[in-house]
């Protein structure tokens, strides 16, 4: 691209800015301002990527991706199972019935979604048997009353494996004493972490005593779904209620969790846009020390031309050292980046446990996720080298226009 000679004089006058401090400033301030842009911008996006990860994998996963649910109970639920299978976008389905109610234990109580599960059926759709701290879900079989809880709610009911809690629905049945509230006796059989939302919200027992505490009869009040591309699951939900549009409904993940999902992809676009910014405020630098150091290389500029350099060579001179700090800058942020994107869930994670500071308690995750792509890294290494490269044009140019006569005739 750059001629030899262009090269050897230009990396010449990069190593001679030292003997103009102020330029060698604004070219120091330069580089520095690349390399901050490009590790800051590459590290932002990987903790964002880390966000969007967590998001699909640990609350997608438990939550229900795609769902149809009937206003009766599904006695024959096996067969709109199959059905629904047939679309090439499910990948596994598993029967529901979902409740609200608060469980009870040690004096302590709290509101909880309690889902009725096949478990050999939701080991299919969802994380949980990946996530199991003790015991099993397996252990939810019907007629035993066994619930599987999170983490952080047995903690707060100050509950171990094998101890019982009582969970209290809010439908109430008469008796001789009055109306009293519904409530049953379970035993704990599992315990699951998933992130510190799902933990402390959802339990899962056997579908069959989900229907008995609900007095209804077998079956299931819907099926969930799993998929292959989450991005389908409006449409994937749609086509399984058309099974039977009059008793189903669908129901998707875009609805109970796409603003959070929306939330994050519009975070990542606009912090990334604003630190992008910082690399543009770099090469803005870039162009101000060039055209400095034209101006203090005019001298040199007009003995050149007058030895027949062409103003294509000329150009090409300055562009080099415009190019040189845009190289140097930009293979340094990208390093920082890179190191910064694969320790920064590491170092924030020891800060919080050290200084108890409890960064994370106000997300859906207990840490810092960071996840390093190759495409972010090649496009903002990319876009860096083109800014620095373009920036070097104009002052190129206008080093390429002095006319050799008027500029000694003062010297």
């Amino acid at each position: 691209m750059f001629r030899p000679l262009a090269l050897f004089i230009g990396l010449r006058y990069t190593r001679a800015e030292r003997s103009n401090g102020f330029i060698s400033f604004i070219s120091l301030i330069s580089m520095i301002g690349l390399t901050l842009g490009v590790a800051v911008l590459i590290t932002v996006l990987s903790v964002m990527n880390g966000f969007d990860r967590e998001l699909k994998t640990r609350i997608l996963g438990m939550v229900p991706q795609a769902t149809v649910v009937s206003t009766e109970i599904i006695g024959d639920w096996e067969q709109l199972a199959d059905k629904i299978k047939e679309d090439p976008e499910v990948s596994a389905v598993a029967p529901f019935i979902q409740l609200q109610g608060m469980l009870t234990s040690n004096g302590q109580v709290a509101g909880i979604m309690v889902t009725g599960v096949e478990p050999e059926y939701e080991k299919n759709v969802s994380i949980i048997n990946d996530h199991m701290v003790e015991g099993s879900i397996d252990t939810l079989q019907s007629g035993d009353f066994s619930i599987v809880l999170g983490e952080e709610m047995v903690q707060s009911l100050g509950l171990q494996l094998g101890d019982k809690v009582t969970l209290v629905l809010p439908e109430a049945s008469p008796s001789p004493a009055g109306v009293i509230p519904r409530f049953k006796r379970f035993t704990l059989t599992g315990i699951f972490t998933i992130s510190p939302e799902v933990d402390s919200l959802m339990a899962f027992i056997p579908m069959g005593d989900a229907a008995k505490l609900l007095r209804l009869p077998e079956g299931a009040q819907g099926v969930r779904m799993k998929l292959n591309d989450i991005f389908t699951a409006p449409i994937a939900a749609e086509k399984a209620a058309a099974i039977s549009p009059q008793q189903l409904f669908p129901n998707d993940w875009t609805q109970t969790h796409g603003n959070l999902f929306g939330a994050i992809q519009m975070e990542k676009a606009m912090v990334g846009l604003l630190l992008f910014l910082i690399i543009l405020v770099a090469a803005f630098n870039i162009v101000s020390s060039l055209v400095m150091l034209v101006t203090d290389k005019k001298a040199d500029i007009a003995i050149l031309k007058t030895f027949g350099a062409s103003p294509r060579l000329i150009t090409q001179v300055f562009m080099v050292q415009g190019v040189v700090i845009g190289v140097i800058g930009t293979v340094a942020g990208t390093i920082l980046g890179v190191i910064f994107a694969l320790t920064v869930s590491d170092i924030l994670g020891f800060i919080n446990q050290v200084f108890n500071l409890n960064l994370f308690d106000a997300y859906f995750v207990n840490y810092l996720p960071s996840e390093l792509r190759l495409l972010d890294v090649v496009f903002i290494t990319g876009a860096s080298f083109i800014l620095s490269f373009l920036a070097t044009i104009y002052p190129a140019r206008r080093a390429a226009k002095i006319q050799p006569a008027q500029t000694l005739r003062y010297e």
